[in-house]
Formats: structure tokens, C-alpha cells, sequence
């Protein structure tokens, strides 16, 4: 006779609870699930001690963490769906504060007038427009003017003129902050720091060259062998008889 096979004989996973916390296992919330239906809250606090414990044991890395226990407390509470009555040494969490979402952080929608040189440069321009006292204020627009260029070359890769920064100097500043026309900026062009980087290098292989050619030199010296020889070869060729 053949065994009927009704969904009763079978259980499977997806029929059962879902797991609050899978690392502590559902042995472990079946034990908290009959925790809440003892009738007596003196049961249900010795029970839950050896719990917290059982807890403890099976995640042994929370014992690295500070104030182990409150957090064990809190992960009962959670297990049970927060419905354990129980007299917990620490405060009973809530669900508003286990599940609070911080809110989403506004991206800056910021408007730069010239991309290149950032939002840095309109925050330094706007303080020093605020400036009233006039050396503190020209030794501070000569500092953008000089800080303008430098973002200039990094982005271009290439000299600039420095009438073209004075102008956007004038145009990011409505026209408040100028500066003499006949001032020099700094000169800080990419092609002029990679020609002094290609002459240190070349600097740096004759160096070497002249290391190496004196160590051979060296060598020959302190070998005895090889002047023997040549002095011998000398010799042979002056002791020679002419016919």
C-alpha cells in the first residue's frame, strides 16, 4: 500500500518563520518564541539567562565588542519581535530606533561659472571682496590671480597669458578685484617643469655613465694579472731582432 504524501508529513524551510536573525539559528528562536509563552515572568528571566548566554557562546566575536551584553539584550528583544517580558539589566530597544534611516544626503547642486578653477577660487574671491583694508586686500587678490593660474595649467597642460587670467579675474569678481596690468604672475607652465624634469634625468644618466666608466677603470688598476701581461707583451715586441 502506498503512502500518501500530504503537505503535513513534509516541512520545509519556506513554510516555516522567516529568521529575524539568521546568525543566531532558528533553534535558538524557537527557544525565544517559547520564552514568550511561559506563564510566569520568574520562568521567562531564568530562561532568558541561559539564552543570553547560548547567544554569547554561538557569536563569540560580540565579546570584542564594547558592552557585549546590551547588545545580546537587544538582539533578544529583536528575535522576539520585540514581545519578551522579561526584567532586562539594560533599556528595552524600540522598532523606531533599531529601523531609523538616516536621511538621504542632498547632492550640491552648485553653479561654477568656470569649471576649471572650482568652486574654491568664487569662495576666495567673495572673502576678498569682503576686504577693506587695501594692502591686506591686493597681497590676497595677487594670491587668487597666482592660485588661478596654477588650476589653469594643471587643467590646459599648457602656458597661459596672464592678461587671460587677469580677465576672468575681473569677470568672476563682477569687476571689483583687478591688478596692475603690469604685474607678473607666477610662472608655473607644465612644458617648462617637464623640460627641468628631462634635464635632471639627463643629468642623472651622465652621472652614471661617468660612475661606471670610473669603476671599470678601477678595475683594470687593481687587476695585476692583466698589467703583467700587457708589460710582458711591451717587452716582446721591443726585444724584437730587425733583419
Amino acid at each position: 500500500m502506498a503512502l500518501q504524501n500530504t503537505p503535513a508529513q513534509f516541512d520545509y524551510n519556506s513554510t516555516r518563520n522567516k529568521l529575524i536573525l539568521s546568525e543566531y539559528g532558528r533553534n535558538v528562536q524557537n527557544m525565544v518564541k517559547y520564552i514568550c509563552a511561559l506563564p510566569t515572568k520568574e520562568e521567562r528571566n531564568r530562561y532568558a539567562a541561559v539564552v543570553i548566554d547560548l547567544m554569547g557562546f554561538l557569536n563569540p566575536h560580540l565579546r570584542d565588542v564594547a558592552d557585549f551584553k546590551h547588545k545580546l539584550w537587544d538582539h533578544l528583544h529583536i528575535i522576539s519581535d520585540y514581545q519578551i517580558d522579561v526584567d532586562s539589566p539594560y533599556p528595552k530597544p524600540t522598532p523606531e530606533a533599531i529601523h531609523l534611516k538616516p536621511k538621504p544626503l542632498r547632492y550640491p547642486h552648485q553653479r561654477i561659472k568656470y569649471k576649471h578653477y572650482g568652486k574654491t577660487i568664487e569662495l576666495m574671491i567673495e572673502k576678498a571682496k569682503s576686504i577693506e583694508e587695501p594692502e591686506r586686500k591686493r597681497h590676497m587678490v595677487q594670491a587668487i590671480a597666482n592660485f588661478m593660474k596654477m588650476a589653469y595649467v594643471q587643467w590646459n597642460k599648457d602656458s597661459v597669458a596672464d592678461e587671460m587670467i587677469l580677465a576672468d579675474l575681473v569677470a568672476l569678481s563682477g569687476g571689483e578685484l583687478k591688478i596692475e596690468e603690469n604685474i607678473n604672475l607666477n610662472r608655473v607652465e607644465y612644458r617648462a617643469n617637464t623640460h627641468q624634469q628631462n634635464n635632471n634625468n639627463q643629468n642623472n644618466r651622465g652621472r652614471t655613465n661617468n660612475n661606471n666608466q670610473n669603476n671599470r677603470g678601477r678595475t683594470n688598476n687593481n687587476n695585476p694579472r692583466s698589467n703583467n701581461n700587457q708589460n710582458n707583451r711591451n717587452r716582446n715586441n721591443g726585444g724584437a731582432k730587425k733583419y
